[in-house]
């Protein structure tokens, strides 16, 4: 069992952020509060610590893990961004819609033989915060055992995590909502209605999305 350091988001100092980013850059493995449900993540280039996660969560290898960034700006180090995904990441982020995009140079590395990188802004003020002092992105999943329903209150965070992981940020009862999802490394598809309703995305786009 590992020692798990907990912190109360809203107790969270400058000082303890700037602590906080270096250490997940590192390869800590950390559960964070987002503007859906709660994730579990790491520096999205600490291949060991990726691979932690999935044990951790005891999920398949072939299950791909989200890409969060602090920025447009940091998202646009790591993907290409085609006219529609313009338009959705502009209307959307930071928000509860997650982009397939193609990599871009720098993010060839984080798809590990994916065709794309399932990229997002998140609307937490406190994740942005951490991913804004973050040099690479966040590789994150939501925090719950594969096949059992997503975490969203503080205590079953803690009953689950606590031990397994370096940093649990508990940021109260969140949402069970999970982001939308569209893949636009093509014809646009719409593979997860959530966050973000079907019809917003579609009146954002001007055109009907196909749907997988």
């Amino acid at each position: 069992m590992r020692r798990t350091h907990i912190f109360k988001t809203v107790e969270m100092t400058d000082e303890y952020l700037e602590m906080a980013a270096r250490a997940v850059d590192g390869g800590a493995v950390a559960v964070v509060p987002t503007d859906t449900v709660y994730g579990i993540g790491t520096g999205a280039f600490c291949e060991p610590s990726i691979e932690e996660i999935y044990r951790i969560k005891e999920r398949p290898a072939g299950s791909p893990l989200q890409i969060l960034t602090g920025t447009f700006a940091q998202a646009r180090e790591v993907a290409v961004f085609s006219e529609a995904a313009e338009k959705l990441a502009a209307a959307y982020w930071p928000g509860a819609l997650t982009a397939i995009l193609p990599p871009a140079e720098k993010g060839r590395a984080l798809t590990r033989g994916f065709a794309g990188l399932g990229l997002r802004v998140p609307g937490n003020a406190f994740l942005v915060s951490l991913l804004a002092r973050m040099k690479a992105p966040l590789a994150c999943t939501s925090a719950n055992l594969h096949g059992q329903p997503v975490l969203t209150d503080e205590r079953t965070i803690l009953e689950t995590f606590d031990g397994k992981v370096d940093f649990i940020f508990l940021g109260g009862t969140l949402s069970p909502t999970a982001s939308s999802v569209v893949d636009l490394t093509a014809e646009p598809l719409l593979l997860r209605e959530g966050g973000v309703p079907r019809a917003e995305l579609e009146k954002t786009l001007g055109f009907r999305l196909g749907v997988k």
